[in-house]
């Protein structure tokens, strides 16, 4: 187990956060658009909306190695999500985040990216984790710089950039 996570039944816990996963009830309120005392104001995003529409078509994404909740530790207040797109293809994942406006800048995406993504490499034959980002997102970009994933190609035309890491490939801290 890596150093700058622990797992506490399915619940990672870093330093700041703890990534949960979701619960039905959990994903029936956003669906239903209602609110919940344990979010932030601005909680959830329009990417958490897409996401768990998305839930009934994957079942997987609500798995051990699937979606989470990313929660501060201090207020317990929900800040954002991050997932899997479970299952791998040939060994790699696909990883996906977004904190809420009223919580960016303050590094919680790289440090929820670094453990999810340690934690993902711990899967049976999963070997990398990689995100395709819009060039256009700078802050996107130094989110995965910051939790250790290097860029391996861009595509132009798409005007994205595909960053990955490998298990061969230490996190940075």
């Amino acid at each position: 187990m890596s150093s700058f996570f622990s797992v506490t039944d399915a619940d990672l816990t870093t330093d700041r956060l703890i990534l949960r996963s979701w619960t039905p009830g959990e994903a029936a309120a956003v669906l239903d658009g209602a609110r919940s005392a344990h979010w932030a104001q601005d909680f959830p995003a329009e990417g958490d909306h897409v996401i768990v529409g998305l839930f009934a078509e994957h079942p997987a994404w609500l798995d051990e190695y699937g979606h989470r909740q990313v929660i501060e530790r201090d207020g317990g207040l929900v800040v954002g999500s991050i997932g899997l797109f479970w299952p791998p293809s040939d060994g790699t994942l696909e990883i996906g985040y977004g904190i809420v406006p009223s919580r960016r800048g303050r590094g919680y995406a790289a440090e929820a990216t670094r453990a999810l993504t340690a934690f993902a490499l711990t899967a049976p034959g999963v070997h990398t984790v990689y995100a395709n980002v819009e060039l256009s997102n700078p802050a996107s970009l130094r989110v995965l710089e910051k939790a250790g994933f290097r860029r391996s190609h861009t595509d132009t035309e798409q005007n994205t950039a595909r960053f990955v890491l490998s298990a061969t490939q230490p996190a940075r801290r």
